[in-house]
C-alpha cells in the first residue's frame, strides 16, 4: 500500500504542470527597454527607461493586488535608478557603451543568482499564479523553476563575458559579442519553452491515464 502511494506521488510529481515562461519573461522588459532606448538615444537614457520600466512594473504588481515583492523586479528597479542617478549626476561622458552594459547584465546575474540562493527564482512568483497550492508547495516545483532560473543566470553569465570582454578588448569584432549573447539568450528561451511544454504533456498524459483508470 506504502509502494503504491510512493509511486503516485512520484508520478504526480513528474507530471506536475512546469511554470509557462509568458509570466516571467516580463520581469525582463527594462532590460529591453534598456538595449532598445540605449542603441536610439544612449547609454544614459537606456537607463532611465529601464527604470521607468521596472517602477511601472512594480506599480502594475500592487494593483494586481500582488502582496510578494518580486526580487528581480524590486532589485532592476533599484539598479536601474541607481545608475541612472550617477550617469546623470556623475562624468557620463566616460561611460561606454560596453562598460554600462557590464553594469547592467552583471547586476541582472547578480539579482537571478541571489533569488536561487535564498530559494526563490525569479520564475516562482508568476509560475505559483498559474497552479493550485497544492502543487506550488511541492519540492518538484521549486526544483523546476530552480533549474530554469539556472538556465538563464548560465545564459546571464554569456552576457557578462561578452561584455567584459568587449571592455577589456575593446579592439574584439562586436559582431562576435553580439553574436554569443543571441545565441545565449534564444538557448535560454528554447530550453525554458521545451521544458514547459514537455512538464505540460506528461500533465496531460497522467491526468488521460488517471481517468482511464
Amino acid at each position: 500500500m506504502n509502494h503504491g502511494s510512493s509511486a503516485q506521488a512520484t508520478q504526480a510529481d513528474s507530471a506536475k504542470p512546469a511554470p509557462s515562461p509568458a509570466g516571467a519573461m516580463l520581469a525582463f522588459a527594462p532590460f529591453a527597454a534598456f538595449v532598445l532606448v540605449e542603441k536610439l538615444l544612449g547609454p544614459l537614457a537606456g537607463l532611465a527607461a529601464g527604470a521607468l520600466v521596472s517602477i511601472a512594473l512594480l506599480l502594475r504588481e500592487r494593483l494586481l493586488g500582488v502582496r510578494e515583492v518580486n526580487i528581480l523586479e524590486a532589485g532592476s528597479a533599484l539598479m536601474f535608478s541607481g545608475l541612472t542617478v550617477l550617469a546623470w549626476t556623475g562624468d557620463a561622458a566616460g561611460w561606454t557603451l560596453w562598460t554600462v552594459r557590464l553594469w547592467v547584465d552583471s547586476g541582472l546575474l547578480l539579482l537571478v543568482l541571489f533569488s536561487i540562493a535564498i530559494r526563490r527564482p525569479f520564475t516562482l512568483q508568476h509560475a505559483r499564479r498559474q497552479v493550485s497550492a497544492e502543487i506550488a508547495a511541492r519540492p518538484a516545483f521549486l526544483r523546476a523553476n530552480t533549474l530554469l532560473s539556472g538556465v538563464w543566470a548560465l545564459a546571464f553569465a554569456v552576457l557578462v563575458a561578452m561584455d567584459a570582454l568587449m571592455v577589456l578588448r575593446p579592439q574584439t569584432p562586436a559582431s562576435i559579442a553580439v553574436a554569443l549573447t543571441v545565441a545565449a539568450l534564444l538557448a535560454a528561451f528554447k530550453f525554458t519553452t521545451s521544458f514547459a511544454a514537455r512538464r505540460q504533456a506528461a500533465a496531460r498524459g497522467a491526468t488521460e491515464e488517471g481517468h482511464g483508470a
